[in-house]
């Protein structure tokens, strides 16, 4: 029996399974710049990859660097969605399935 995602983002939080801060602190941001070209058609023109992807960006959650990942990604990209899924389980991150609300303005 497969279960139904229930929500639209995950989020990659940089603490391990054992509770360890995951370093390089920089990582979310380097993480979504390797991710920057695949988006919505694609990134177009001289300079397109250098904002992040809607799919995969950067962020901090409680205080932690975390990466918000889109489930369109894997639509749209299967290879990079298990590339960002499989840097999550090789480095034993933090996988939580949840959606992403946005500050009031």
């Amino acid at each position: 029996m497969t279960s139904t995602p229930t929500s639209n983002e995950i989020f990659i939080r940089g603490i391990t399974r054992d509770g360890r801060t995951f370093r390089p602190s920089d990582w979310a941001e380097r993480l979504a710049g390797v991710m920057a070209q695949f988006r919505p058609g694609g990134a177009k023109g001289p300079g397109g990859h250098i904002s992040y992807s809607p799919w995969c960006v950067p962020t901090t959650l409680d205080g932690v660097k975390a990466v918000v990942v889109h489930r369109a990604l894997k639509d749209h990209e299967p290879m990079a969605w298990d590339f960002v899924m499989g840097f999550a389980a090789d480095n034993e991150l933090q996988v939580i399935e949840a959606c992403l609300i946005p500050d009031r303005p």
